[in-house]
């Protein structure tokens, strides 16, 4: 008997399902060519002599080709490898911590029997996420104000000097990381929350029968399944360990001299060259660390796959 080959059939009218997500994500679309791939144009500022007068489109195909002198400023500094420590150094801390706290409690929140209180913590450590640096800075200065803040003023009613909060650096360190996960956890704790609330509670409840405990059912079931959206969110945060909040590391340090060697990254390295830099610089340090960004995450992406080929992202 011969074998009966059954075809699948192409659908190649245009149908009203098609019209309803086509538009659904249209503004999605227009945003991405609007703001991601048509700036892409302006990379060739990079390795030209850019000056701004006139027509913007005549001047970018006109100026003059000077290949990779653009790059040169960055590394001119004598600073520069006290710079690319810092931001470098601060990024392997927040990239750790941004996952370990957040998971952690993620897993403390979903544990609580009350939906209502599990709310009430999710919105308070959210609140920050919502704040700008410059509002931040304003409350930190509030805090550690030499002459009125809060801090200075416990320190005098226990018969202790009053302290230069911005002209010392060994505290710094510390208070950034502390400021950038305060800011950044509730996001953090939200992404994985959900991913805990999505799991099939049937997991639980024969876990339940076989007799194990809380512990047990959060190592064996919920961190398993919580695998693939943790090495998500890590290889996405390496993507970005050549670059830093602008806010943080200038805004919240007030542009301290004082605090140059602690604060100072390669943003706010290339903020203070602008002043006597030109546009074609800040293009080449955004352009480089867009590279170098995109580099990391495809090696964090074959090292996950060496390990885990299943939670890789390509």
């Amino acid at each position: 008997m011969e074998a009966k080959v059954t075809r699948k059939r192409v659908r190649t009218r245009w149908r009203k399902h098609d019209t309803e997500l086509t538009l659904l994500a249209l503004p999605t679309i227009i945003w991405y060519i609007l703001f991601s791939f048509l700036p892409m144009f302006g990379v060739i500022i990079a390795f030209k002599d850019f000056k701004i007068h006139g027509n913007f489109l005549s001047n970018v195909i006109n100026s003059d080709w000077i290949g990779f002198k653009n790059f040169e400023f960055l590394f001119s500094s004598n600073d520069v490898w006290i710079v690319i420590r810092n931001t470098i150094g601060y990024n392997i801390i927040f990239i750790i911590l941004g996952i370990i706290v957040p998971v952690s409690l993620a897993l403390m929140v979903g544990q609580l029997h009350s939906r209502k209180a599990a709310k009430v913590y999710q919105t308070m450590m959210f609140l920050p996420y919502f704040l700008s640096w410059v509002v931040v800075s304003a409350v930190l200065w509030a805090f550690l104000s030499y002459d009125k803040g809060i801090a200075n003023q416990v320190l005098t009613h226990f018969s202790h000097d009053p302290k230069n909060w911005y002209m010392e650096p060994s505290y710094w360190p510390y208070l950034l990381v502390f400021m950038n996960m305060w800011k950044g956890l509730g996001y953090g704790m939200v992404v994985y929350l959900a991913t805990i609330t999505s799991m099939d509670s049937t997991y639980y409840e024969a876990a339940v029968i076989d007799g194990a405990s809380k512990w047990q059912q959060t190592w064996y079931i919920t961190l398993p399944l919580m695998k693939f959206v943790i090495v998500l969110m890590f290889i996405l945060s390496v993507g970005g360990i050549f670059s830093t909040d602008f806010g943080l590391f200038f805004q919240v340090p007030r542009d301290s001299n004082s605090l140059y060697n602690v604060t100072t990254t390669v943003d706010v390295l290339v903020y203070k060259q602008l002043k006597t830099a030109t546009v074609g610089m800040a293009s080449a340090s955004a352009f480089m660390q867009s590279i170098l960004g995109c580099g990391m995450i495809l090696f964090a992406n074959w090292i996950v796959r060496k390990v885990d080929p299943e939670s890789a992202l390509i």
